[in-house]
C-alpha cells in the first residue's frame, strides 16, 4: 500500500472525494491499478490526519509532463498525459480536478485577484512557486472509492 500527504488547501477536496488524482514526481514505488492508497494531510508530523475512510483503489497511472514559465500569464505553457499534450480547454478541465478551481482554493496565497474562474492561473502559480519554472516530468497517480 502506498500513501500519498496533501497540502492543507487539497484536504477537503480529497476527503470529498472531488480531487481523485495527484501529480507527483517520480519516485522507488507509487500506486499501483487496483492497490489501495493512503491519503493524508500532514503525513510524518504529530497533526497528521487521514483523510478517506475506507482508502479508494488506484485506477491509473500515467506519465506526465508539466512545462511551467513566468512569460505566460497563466503560466502553464503546457501538459502532456501518456503522451498527448492536453489542448487549452482540457488545460482548464484538468487544473480543476487537480483542485486549483477558484472556489476551491479559498485565500490560498495562489488565488489570483480580479481573474476568478481561472484554475489554470492557480495551478501555474502554485507549480511555479513549488517546484520552479520550467519542465516537471512526473506520474499522475488516479483513484476512485472503494
Amino acid at each position: 500500500m502506498v500513501a500519498y500527504s496533501f497540502k492543507a488547501m487539497f484536504a477537503p477536496q480529497v476527503s470529498a472525494l472531488t480531487k481523485r488524482q495527484t501529480v507527483r514526481a517520480d519516485r522507488k514505488r507509487h500506486a499501483r491499478p487496483g492497490e489501495a492508497v493512503q491519503l493524508f494531510q500532514g503525513m510524518r508530523t504529530r497533526h497528521c490526519v487521514k483523510l478517506v475512510n475506507p482508502d479508494p483503489i488506484c485506477i491509473r497511472v500515467r506519465p506526465i509532463a508539466i512545462v511551467t514559465t513566468w512569460l505566460l500569464e497563466e503560466f502553464i505553457a503546457s501538459i502532456v498525459i501518456d503522451g498527448r499534450p492536453l489542448h487549452r480547454d482540457e488545460i482548464e478541465a484538468f487544473a480543476v480536478a487537480d483542485g486549483f478551481a477558484v472556489e476551491h482554493v479559498g485565500d490560498c496565497r495562489m488565488k489570483q485577484i480580479g481573474r476568478a474562474g481561472s484554475a489554470r492561473w492557480n495551478m501555474g502559480a502554485f507549480w511555479n512557486a513549488e517546484h520552479g519554472e520550467g519542465l516537471f516530468d512526473g506520474q499522475l497517480i488516479e483513484w476512485e472509492p472503494a
